[in-house]
């Protein structure tokens, strides 16, 4: 599927007036989170360095995302032979890891580290706005900034200008970015990892494929382009979806590949609403039988219930983007979801076994 430039923008504003989805087919939805009891689950991450030399460095992402109604971040315990290991914070975005170092000459670095933390199910009343839910003046402006990856400006502002026309509130742009990202991107599992979110290339070469980190924050820089504070939440797929969707939660207990990024835009009154137009795709690609049709009830229902809710078999990180590590000396990260380790000969591949070997389980437990 690729898209020209000029089909992309074409098409944006006449999407925006409608969904091609009816109102009669969503209500046949069998997907739907609502806020209950909160559940706790442990994560382990083991890492280990297959090829150390000189001093060897692994950032380890903690969860950091603390909000009253889906997440509490709980606490994190480590273990790391031989190395210093401390808690380092982002200052710009709160976003936490561990930072271990081991000195010259350690032959197996190894390093482990277990969280404990709560998340529930979560849904938002759309219909239900009030006064009480602003952002201040400078939480809007940090999140309708740009970074370096999703900028505001250009041809993403030009193309969120042509799929908002007409749009009459907020809610209703809101929602027209998210039903054009479904019907203009799609999912592609040759993408390494979860996608880079390079949304200028997708624009304007259009071609709008890959993950949940391109196709959300496709949707997040879209968003703050037309005026919306939004942003990423980068996070860890925890288990089984209990509405039956085999493609939206890892069916074990090991959890290594299940790195899953979602998105928020902040409507005033209404407050913080999930998005995910990601899943939705992924949805279409891979629930089974796979490649299924934009009008399959699983779609349908996967589609009404992402713009507003989210199912609580997620773990989130944290919500950061260009993010220097401490101590290193490679490049900046465009986001932290993935373990990372640095040698004396530079940043490793993070998504290559031969150089970082790491597993990542969860579990349930009961407290």
């Amino acid at each position: 599927m690729e898209l020209s430039r000029r089909s992309v923008l074409e098409g944006a504003g006449a999407f925006a007036a409608s969904s091609i989805i009816s109102r009669t087919a969503r209500a046949q939805s069998t997907f739907s989170p609502v806020a209950g009891e909160w559940r706790t689950f442990e994560t382990v991450i083991s890492i280990q360095i297959a090829k150390p030399e000189g001093q060897v460095q692994a950032w380890i992402p903690l969860p950091a995302v603390d909000q009253d109604d889906w997440m509490r971040s709980g606490t994190s315990m480590w273990k790391a032979d031989g190395a210093d290991a401390v808690v380092v914070t982002n200052k710009t975005y709160g976003a936490k890891m561990l930072h271990v170092v081991w000195p010259d000459g350690t032959v197996a670095p190894v390093a482990e580290v277990s969280s404990r933390f709560s998340t529930r199910d979560r849904a938002v009343e759309l219909a239900a706005a009030g006064d009480a839910k602003h952002l201040t003046k400078a939480e809007r402006q940090f999140y309708m900034r740009g970074t370096e990856l999703i900028p505001v400006d250009g041809i993403v502002k030009e193309t969120a200008d042509k799929i908002t026309a007409g749009a009459n509130t907020d809610l209703d742009k809101a929602r027209a970015i998210y039903e054009w990202a479904i019907e203009n991107t799609f999912r592609n599992p040759k993408t390494r990892g979860c996608g880079l979110g390079d949304i200028t290339y997708m624009i304007k070469t259009g071609d709008l494929s890959g993950k949940c980190a391109d196709i959300n924050a496709l949707y997040v820089g879209l968003a703050r382009a037309a005026g919306l504070p939004a942003r990423d939440v980068y996070g860890l797929r925890l288990g089984p979806s209990k509405f039956g969707y085999k493609s939206l939660g890892p069916l074990t207990g090991v959890v290594t590949k299940a790195q899953h990024c979602r998105a928020e835009v902040f409507l005033d009154g209404i407050g913080w609403v999930p998005v995910d137009p990601a899943d939705v795709r992924k949805v279409v690609l891979e629930e089974p039988p796979g490649n299924l049709a934009i009008d399959n009830a699983k779609v349908v229902a996967a589609r009404e219930t992402l713009f507003g809710a989210w199912e609580g078999n997620w773990l989130a990180y944290n919500f950061a983007h260009d993010i220097v590590l401490p101590g290193s000396t490679g490049p900046k990260l465009p986001f932290l979801m993935y373990p990372q380790a640095e040698t004396a000969a530079g940043r490793l591949d993070p998504l290559d076994p031969d150089s970082v070997k790491y597993s990542i389980t969860a579990r349930e437990i009961s407290v």
